[in-house]
């Protein structure tokens, strides 16, 4: 019981999330005041979502997983899971980012959006957050985050400097999955607009490297890869044990979430598609064939037919 009830930690990521959370619900409040009540329901249970994901974020940081993931490495892939998968998905599936938006007061919103969206300044910016919200951008960075921190010489760099730890690995992880599962999940205003068999893919492509990696540090693996693990006071599980302990739930954890996702996608290309041969038509990116192009390719057949 002391593992969980001990070890709480207490810093300035709690403030943060504590302004976040006043500015979501000042921004929820302005909008229900011009908004329908259908529209204002849909914002309040989209916000449970969203405040269940930076819960997760306080779990990985600031309970005990962030304390003893410092001592066992099997505790530290399940502060890497909550980072990368589950506040993220929860995060993006919430969408703040319209009540986000609304909690600036109208002339400072209308202010930063004119220099945003139409500032010559601004113009870099832009263009990096047309090349970061690419989909392809978004899949390569999240595998690419994924695998090299688990690098020996950069995973024990980070275990032994808590700033490259918090700033770059993990904000590194968090902010990966963000633009990956956003590509994926609707968060209004932004839709995904890759298809779904893209999405698939995706999910697909993912879950093999997370395979391939506990496959690494498990089955391939004849020794510990992490030199901070070893020796460490007070702790008598073996390191290579405590790796392939990890090396499961990495495996494990990508199955987890992999199948319900492709449960979703499939169901959503079924709702927009009417019947299973459209849906496998959307999910495969394909183009409908509509009752006018049926009858433009049936008359261009008859010309055929009759040319000499």
């Amino acid at each position: 019981m002391n593992y969980v009830t001990q070890h709480w930690s207490f810093d300035p990521f709690v403030i943060v999330v504590t302004i976040v959370v006043f500015a979501h619900e000042l921004g929820l409040a302005r909008l229900r005041t011009r908004s329908r009540a259908s529209r204002a329901k849909m914002r309040r249970r989209h916000s449970i979502a969203f405040y269940g994901g930076l819960a997760m974020l306080l779990v990985a940081v600031d309970s005990p997983i962030d304390y003893w993931a410092s001592s066992y490495f099997f505790v530290h892939m399940i502060e890497h899971i909550l980072i990368m998968f589950a506040a993220p998905i929860l995060i993006v599936a919430g969408s703040p980012w319209t009540p986000l938006m609304f909690a600036l007061p109208v002339r400072a919103r209308r202010k930063l959006g004119r220099a945003v969206m139409l500032g010559r300044w601004s113009r870099p910016l832009r263009a990096l957050g047309r090349m970061a919200t690419n989909r392809w951008t978004a899949f390569v960075a999240f595998n690419a985050v994924m695998v090299f921190w688990h690098i020996p010489v950069f995973y024990d760099d980070a275990e032994r400097n808590q700033v490259v730890h918090i700033w770059l690995m993990h904000s590194s992880f968090f902010i990966s999955g963000i633009l990956l599962w956003s590509q994926i999940i609707p968060s209004y205003p932004l839709r995904p607009r890759a298809s779904y068999m893209w999405q698939a893919g995706a999910i697909i492509g993912t879950n093999v490297i997370m395979f391939f990696l506990a496959m690494s540090l498990g089955m391939f693996a004849t020794t510990s890869w992490y030199v901070v693990y070893a020796h460490v006071p007070g702790v008598s599980m073996a390191p290579f044990v405590d790796q392939q302990i990890g090396a499961a739930i990495l495996w494990v954890c990508g199955d987890f979430w992999m199948v319900p996702l492709l449960v979703i996608i499939a169901r959503r290309a079924v709702t927009q598609g009417g019947d299973l041969n459209t849906a496998f038509d959307r999910l495969l990116g394909w183009k409908p064939v509509t009752h006018g192009d049926a009858a433009l390719l049936e008359k261009e057949s008859e010309n055929l037919r009759l040319s000499p």
